[in-house]
């Protein structure tokens, strides 16, 4: 689970400080592996070796970014995601700001993209892959929009 703590400013001019919140569960990402052909770190791969940066950005904001954002319920046993809470998300500037940084750092990127998955799943993928707990490293400049 990712939690930033972010400090924005909203549309009255007030300045906010607050928690958002990025999981998948183990669940989540194996419904996306049959949902997605290839599956998705399949697709990452593809999309970032093409070095098509309008792809690269699209996969990570709808299959990544704001799947995994949720609101943590109080008693901490649920992750909400609704279309709603989804919604009310994007129209803040904590979304804004959050999405920019890692829309243009790809290893920040790599970073959030490591940091979402299960560490439970990640130890199972090394084990197996005998490697490293990362999930996909993205090659240098993959962000980058000045090529």
């Amino acid at each position: 689970m990712i939690k930033e703590t972010v400090t924005y400013t909203d549309f009255n001019g007030v300045e906010r400080t607050e928690d958002f919140y990025f999981n998948f569960t183990e669940a989540e990402l194996a419904e996306m592996q049959l949902e997605i052909e290839g599956g998705l770190e399949d697709a990452i791969r593809q999309i970032v070796n093409s070095k098509d940066t309008p792809k690269i950005i699209d996969i990570f904001k709808n299959k990544i970014f704001l799947k995994a954002y949720g609101q943590k319920s109080p008693d901490g046993r649920r992750m909400i995601k609704t279309k709603e809470v989804v919604e009310e998300f994007t129209q803040t500037n904590a979304y804004s700001q959050l999405f920019m940084k890692y829309a243009t750092s790809e290893s920040a990127l790599s970073d959030f993209i490591n940091n979402v998955v299960p560490s439970s799943l990640k130890e199972r993928v090394a084990e197996i892959n005998n490697t490293t707990t990362n999930v996909v490293s993205l090659p240098a400049n993959a962000t980058d929009n000045n090529s």
